[in-house]
């Protein structure tokens, strides 16, 4: 087959978009002056911490977490993410909310300009500049990971030695001529990258205000998640495992007035995405099938959400600057449990799924769901701790991409009388590359 390429020539005209934001955003070949001290390219980072979108707030509009309401429309009375919420892909209306691409390339182009620029940053001590570097390796990776998680086969649905993902990027050349990189190489990119930022990354934890920047902890946190999603249970389970005994503690949900995704909450390990953004809050309401799934004494269905009517509840663990949250330690009880189950372990499958449940179930509730849980068979503890999943992590940007991973069911959704399907193992599990980037390269989508 002829090998096609992807011009990353366009990328240009985004950094020229972005250069008012900041002096040093005019960078080099672009314009001005590349940054040279600590502080500037710190400021430098900062800008790209703050470019990142809520991508994967939006995947609700996808999955099954949401009911859309008439809100967010245009004077023409057309819903801003309509089309995202039916899977109308490759022919929407103009006026959708689009999902991101050059926006994870932007960020990624900072990351790579710190990397490249370490060794001759001034006015900084050697531990600085390794946590610099350190950050940038893993912002890298992190924007690579959610691209390939939005534009690609799921890594447990496919060969990934030879499905095409998406280009990485990997240096500052803005020249470059990129192709799409395998499934597989961009994992083992992403993998890379982390293992280099382990080496430079110094601060074990950032005082309030700046814990949107990665730290020590958030490595083994960002590794476990990438084995989950490459279905890797043994590498997932040990990890995981490591941000537990390290940082564990979970909210008491029977006593805290505190949600677990708060930025202040002792869960939170890295806070830096607001994933469930004001917008959303007013644009749809919470699926039955998602409030169903909360039994009788579960404490999250009466703090995570509002309830308007019997039937209608809206979402309040999100909507603010207040539930920036990428990381958290409850995620790792789940992935622990769901791990230590596909390695046939039930016992640690148990203890880390009842684990969190304790602090999840009112006390004179738990008892008798921890024995449903223990008396169940390998298969329905593991649509249990999905559930459990949905649960605890629904409007965090973590349910399309379980959905995608896992079974890939069918979903139904309804809107002002019409019905949509999509489909099991449905193709729009995955997204199409933007026109945008095939205009620059009509091969991008044929490769």
């Amino acid at each position: 087959m002829k090998k096609k390429c992807f011009n990353i020539v366009w990328l240009i005209a985004v950094l020229l978009s972005f250069t008012a934001c900041n002096d040093f955003l005019d960078i080099q070949p672009v314009g001005k002056v590349m940054p040279k001290t600590g502080q500037e390219f710190r400021d430098l980072l900062t800008e790209a911490y703050s470019a990142i979108t809520n991508d994967r707030g939006k995947t609700v509009y996808r999955s099954d977490e949401l009911i859309l309401d008439k809100g967010s429309t245009t004077s023409e009375g057309l819903n801003l993410y309509l089309d995202i919420w039916r899977w109308k892909d490759g022919s929407e209306d103009n006026n959708t909310i689009s999902f991101g691409w050059r926006t994870f390339y932007y960020v990624s182009y900072i990351a790579n300009t710190v990397i490249e620029q370490k060794d001759g940053i001034t006015e900084a001590s050697e531990a600085e500049c390794n946590q610099l570097a350190g950050e940038a390796y893993m912002l890298r990776a992190y924007m690579h990971f959610i691209l390939v998680n939005l534009y690609a086969e799921p890594y447990t649905h496919c060969d990934p030695t030879v499905t095409k993902g998406i280009p990485l990027k990997l240096n500052s050349d803005v020249k470059a001529v990129l192709s799409r990189n395998t499934v597989g190489e961009v994992y083992a990119s992403i993998l890379s990258d982390i293992n280099e930022a382990e080496k430079l990354l110094n601060v074990e934890t950032w005082p309030e205000g700046e814990t949107y920047r990665f730290n020590k902890l958030s490595v083994d946190a960002f590794r476990s998640r990438v084995y989950l999603y490459m279905g890797d249970w043994q590498n997932a389970y040990n990890k995981a495992k490591q941000v537990v005994e390290t940082h564990g503690e979970l909210e008491d949900m029977t006593t805290s007035s505190v949600l677990p995704n708060h930025y202040h909450s002792v869960e939170a390990i890295l806070s830096l995405e607001e994933v469930f953004a004001a917008e959303f809050q007013t644009n749809g309401r919470v699926s039955n099938s998602l409030l169903d799934l909360y039994r009788s004494g579960d404490m999250r269905k009466s703090k995570f959400y509002r309830a308007e009517t019997t039937s209608i509840s809206y979402v309040t663990k999100g909507g603010s600057n207040e539930y920036r949250c990428t990381f958290r330690t409850s995620e790792f009880y789940l992935t622990a449990a769901e791990a230590a189950l596909e390695l046939n372990d039930m016992d640690n499958a148990h203890y880390y799924l009842t684990e969190l449940m304790k602090k999840r179930y009112h006390s004179s509730r738990y008892p008798t769901y921890e024995a449903l849980i223990l008396s169940m068979t390998k298969d329905e503890l593991r649509q249990e701790i999905y559930d459990e999943r949905f649960r605890e992590l629904a409007f965090e940007g973590h349910r399309w991409f379980d959905l995608r991973r896992t079974n890939r069911p069918e979903l139904t959704k309804t809107y002002d009388g019409e019905t949509y399907i999509l489909q099991k193992d449905d193709e729009r599990y995955t997204l199409r590359i933007p026109s945008e980037a095939i205009q620059a390269n009509p091969g991008l989508e044929e490769e």
